[in-house]
């Protein structure tokens, strides 16, 4: 069972502090408006991932298997709502998190972080790589152990990424720093997203 325990432990971390859509986001989301300010977001993507995890458990990646098209689907939208995302953060002024606190129509919500885990297809990739993996196991009830840890991790992870974000504001709140991080970070999650969908389709 420790094996069990320690491989979850492993994948899920490995998957959920990793360099991605998601996590750029709160990255910028945090350095501008603040950890708490993002939490909401954090807790969306989250929840959101964890019940895709749980869907695809359930059976939901053989509905995809029988209508290939619906990943098609999926692939666009999420494309879509990541460059809208890139978007804001590439206009984000980034002078302060004290300035910007109060522009809450800018600020990543709970909704848009669930869907972005839902549209992500690195999120798939960890929710059908995870439970092939994790099915096999001789343990009963393998998944459900997954499911949990792989909730506490993900929080974890992403909560780690908006600390960082906040942390990076002291030193990116000088002259023109915040703002050229600001597109930087929002060229690279548009960039992402285009070479996701590219790699999808090609």
């Amino acid at each position: 069972m420790l094996s069990l325990i320690i491989s979850i432990f492993t994948f899920s971390l490995s998957m959920s502090i990793s360099p991605g859509p998601v996590n750029l986001a709160i990255l910028s989301s945090s350095m501008n408006f603040g950890v708490k300010k993002t939490f909401a977001f954090i807790s969306g993507a989250t929840i959101g991932f964890t019940l895709l995890l749980i869907a695809v458990c359930l059976g939901l990646y053989q509905v995809l298997v029988l209508y290939p098209i619906l990943l098609d689907v999926i692939t666009v939208l999420g494309t879509a709502l990541l460059i809208w995302m890139g978007w804001n953060i590439l206009k984000a002024k980034g002078e302060s998190i004290q300035i910007q606190t109060n522009d809450s129509g800018k600020i990543p919500t709970f909704l848009q972080g669930a869907l972005m885990q839902w549209l992500n297809p690195k999120a798939w990739i960890a929710a059908v790589a995870g439970t092939a993996l994790f099915s096999a196991s001789k343990f009963e009830n393998a998944l459900v152990l997954f499911v949990l840890i792989y909730f506490v991790v993900c929080y974890l992870s992403l909560w780690i990424w908006g600390i960082a974000g906040e942390k990076l504001a002291n030193f990116l709140n000088v002259g023109n720093r915040a703002r050229i991080f600001n597109i930087l970070m929002g060229f690279a999650l548009i960039l992402i997203s285009l070479e996701m969908c590219w790699v999808h389709f090609k």
